[in-house]
């Protein structure tokens, strides 16, 4: 099972959803790096559930830092994080431990493992293992907010209810950060919330489409052919259980449009060369060219749903029906903004000390 992503500043999972505990290594920072304990707290916040838009199960996500920091600081050592499971409940999925729940992992899961991979509530496979993606990934998104790099995601639809687009993108960035719900037009907040709230209530799920800038990120990150900044960037967002595309920039859009529309002419702007329009999402060539990264990613609805739904029994090869038992959310987009922000910046510290060094992160 390979569950290692990064290769200059790597980030490790270890865990499952039912499990004692959850975690990561984060390994390859430089020492003298300062870890802020209160924000990465805070991201964690983030990604909890809340309200009767989530989950039912609380889990504090009150973490440890067991190596690699020590008076706040990094030792230039792995960083290990923990973080204990407290509010399980693994007997909701006794009765139907070998009825692979449709679209769910557990069938697959069951083909590359065998009955000994098939663990409460999806164990590895579980989205409780973005928890301590969210962890690593606050630390390098502290690491890049000192370079003046900021990341934000907002939810731009739940259904067919949409918030609008980016528009001074640090200002919008910023004023993400403070929110739990991540919109910019707080008037379509309680949309979403309804849309969500309905499916719920019909013992069903719903998707939604999450956009994330990047402001501040340099000319020349990335590389070509196979560790294009668009590659790098989509191999981590695609872990994110439940997301089924991306596009950067315009995205498909772009196919139908001619090269005159959608080209982005350079021009100087404060001295710097800059483009007069940003079709391409801040990457050219697979590399950025200094304008803002812009991308979106499709988040399918829940596959856990409290329907009947036909399935069969792994025991016996028979046809039957689910009803699963458990507590699941109606809908995982709010809470999937922070590790889309997470996943960003953890592939972008990578690439920085591609080009930079470890000295160039301090």
């Amino acid at each position: 099972m390979k569950n290692t992503f990064g290769n200059n500043i790597s980030v490790t999972l270890f865990g499952e959803s039912h499990g004692e505990a959850i975690g990561a290594v984060l390994d390859g920072l430089p020492c003298g790096i300062k870890i802020d304990k209160a924000f990465i707290a805070d991201c964690l916040s983030k990604r909890r559930p809340y309200g009767d838009i989530s989950t039912s199960r609380k889990e504090t996500d009150n973490f440890r830092i067991l190596s690699g920091v020590n008076n706040s600081l990094t030792c230039g050592t792995p960083i290990c994080i923990v973080i204990e499971n407290g509010n399980v409940r693994s007997s909701d999925y006794d009765d139907t431990a070998l009825l692979p729940r449709p679209s769910h992992a557990d069938y697959t899961a069951f083909c590359k493992y065998g009955k000994e991979g098939v663990l409460p509530g999806g164990g590895h496979f579980s989205g409780r293992i973005t928890a301590p993606i969210v962890a690593a990934g606050a630390i390098a998104l502290s690491i890049l907010k000192s370079k003046g790099i900021l990341i934000g995601t907002h939810i731009k639809s739940i259904a067919d209810k949409n918030d609008r687009d980016f528009s001074d993108i640090k200002e919008d960035i910023l004023k993400l950060s403070d929110k739990q719900f991540g919109v910019l037009d707080d008037k379509t907040a309680e949309q979403m919330k309804q849309v969500i709230k309905d499916a719920k209530s019909d013992g069903d799920s719903v998707g939604g489409v999450l956009e994330t800038a990047v402001y501040g990120l340099p000319a020349g990150i990335g590389e070509p052919w196979f560790d294009s900044l668009e590659g790098m960037l989509s191999h981590a967002l695609f872990s994110i259980p439940g997301v089924k595309g991306i596009e950067f920039g315009l995205g498909f859009e772009i196919a139908k449009k001619r090269g005159s529309a959608v080209n982005d002419p350079f021009c100087i702007k404060d001295g710097k060369v800059s483009t007069l329009s940003n079709n391409s999402g801040g990457i050219s060539g697979g590399i950025s060219n200094g304008e803002a990264v812009i991308f979106r990613i499709a988040v399918k609805p829940t596959p856990t749903i409290f329907k009947e739904q036909k399935t069969v029994n792994l025991s016996d090869y028979t046809e039957t029906v689910i009803l699963p038992k458990g507590r699941h959310d109606p809908c995982i987009v709010h809470r999937a903004r922070i590790v889309a922000d997470s996943l960003t910046a953890l592939t972008l510290i990578d690439m920085l000390f591609q080009k930079y060094g470890g000295e160039g992160l301090k």
